[in-house]
């Protein structure tokens, strides 16, 4: 194992982006830049033994910069969705920025994502991330110590640790968002990748993709996902849900598990390229590029929809809003941690 440190750009400000590359035994080899805390590449075999990356991007800082559609950056403070930028907490409310039409918060308007964050190597294959925010960002309560740290082992895992805490009470959700294309090098889409997710429910969705608090179960629906089949067997489907959203852009809510067991399974049948995905939260968001057009991307390809697909552990969007939700309020003082890897394989 080794982990090199180079410079991969610098922002209109001056503040340089560093990239530290995480290299495994085999050759297999992962890359982080801390612009985003960003998952920028994936470089793993296929059946033929031929290492290339497994995620859609970018090749360089002006790329994430001028078109970027969260393309594996860290996610915060709260991932997903909040309904109208409004919560309350301890009957006082809080109103946050509403950076979707007007109408919602996305993303924590991008904080975490658009930030440089700080860099410290640990040991000889992980790399651990940090960044402040301070309280009353974007209308969020608590001044927040964030930490990422990507860790990649021998056996091709991309382990990644998301940690908290908070001076004050606070709603919290992180996530990675990296588009995943187990065809390698950003070839061709993603409807042919055979996935599986333990989820016999889903969060129904308004127009605005705003939970509408059913939990609807999967059987009988194009939701259904817990028996293998291809993404696009049924994302074209007449189904209200699919209409609206043009696709899979919904929350699955997870069987009961045990962290140290798969939770979803992804098969390329061309590379041979599997991915199972370890989690301690109880949602997946599965989002399938739907809204991606003619993006310029990695090695002069080009991102257009359905050029990767997203599995972005996490609590249900909407929570703060949703008391029978899994909720993530974070206590002053108290640690937060979740953690989710990705294991790449072949068959």
């Amino acid at each position: 194992m080794s982990i090199t440190k180079s410079c991969f750009g610098t922002m209109p400000d001056g503040r340089q982006v560093d990239k530290y590359t995480i290299r495994n035994s085999s050759g297999a080899y992962v890359e982080i830049i801390t612009y985003g805390a960003t998952l920028q590449s994936v470089y793993v075999p296929d059946r033929s033994g031929r290492i290339s990356d497994v995620l859609i991007g970018f090749d360089d800082l002006e790329g994430h910069l001028k078109y970027s559609d969260y393309q594996g950056m860290t996610v915060g403070r709260c991932a997903n969705r909040i309904a109208n930028g409004r919560f309350t907490i301890d009957g006082v409310e809080y109103n946050v920025v509403k950076n979707v039409d007007g109408k919602l918060c996305l993303h924590g308007n991008g904080e975490f994502s658009h930030a440089v964050w700080d860099a410290e190597i640990r040991g000889d294959n992980s790399v651990a991330l940090t960044y402040f925010s301070a309280d009353g960002t974007f209308g969020f309560p608590g001044n927040v110590n964030a930490q990422v740290i990507y860790t990649f082992t021998d056996d091709n895992t991309v382990l990644i640790n998301f940690s908290a805490t908070s001076d004050k009470k606070t709603f919290i959700n992180l996530t990675n968002h990296a588009y995943f294309n187990l065809r390698g090098d950003s070839q061709g889409d993603i409807l042919g990748h055979v996935l599986k997710i333990n989820a016999g429910r889903f969060t129904v969705t308004d127009s605005d993709s705003i939970p509408t608090g059913e939990l609807r179960s999967v059987k009988g629906t194009p939701f259904d996902f817990t028996a293998p089949k291809a993404i696009g067997r049924d994302i074209g489907a007449d189904y209200d849900q699919l209409i609206m959203c043009k696709g899979y852009d919904h929350n699955f809510c997870l069987d009961e598990h045990d962290a140290n067991e798969p939770v979803i399974f992804v098969t390329e049948p061309e590379s041979g390229r599997t991915m199972e995905v370890f989690t301690n939260l109880p949602g997946v968001q599965l989002y399938c590029g739907n809204f991606l057009d003619n993006i310029p991307g990695k090695g002069g390809t080009v991102m257009n929809k359905h050029s990767g697909f997203c599995l972005e552990t996490q609590f249900y969007p909407d929570s703060p809003n949703h008391p029978d939700f899994p909720q993530f309020i974070l206590e002053p003082n108290v640690m937060f941690t979740t953690s989710t890897s990705f294991r790449f394989s072949v068959i």
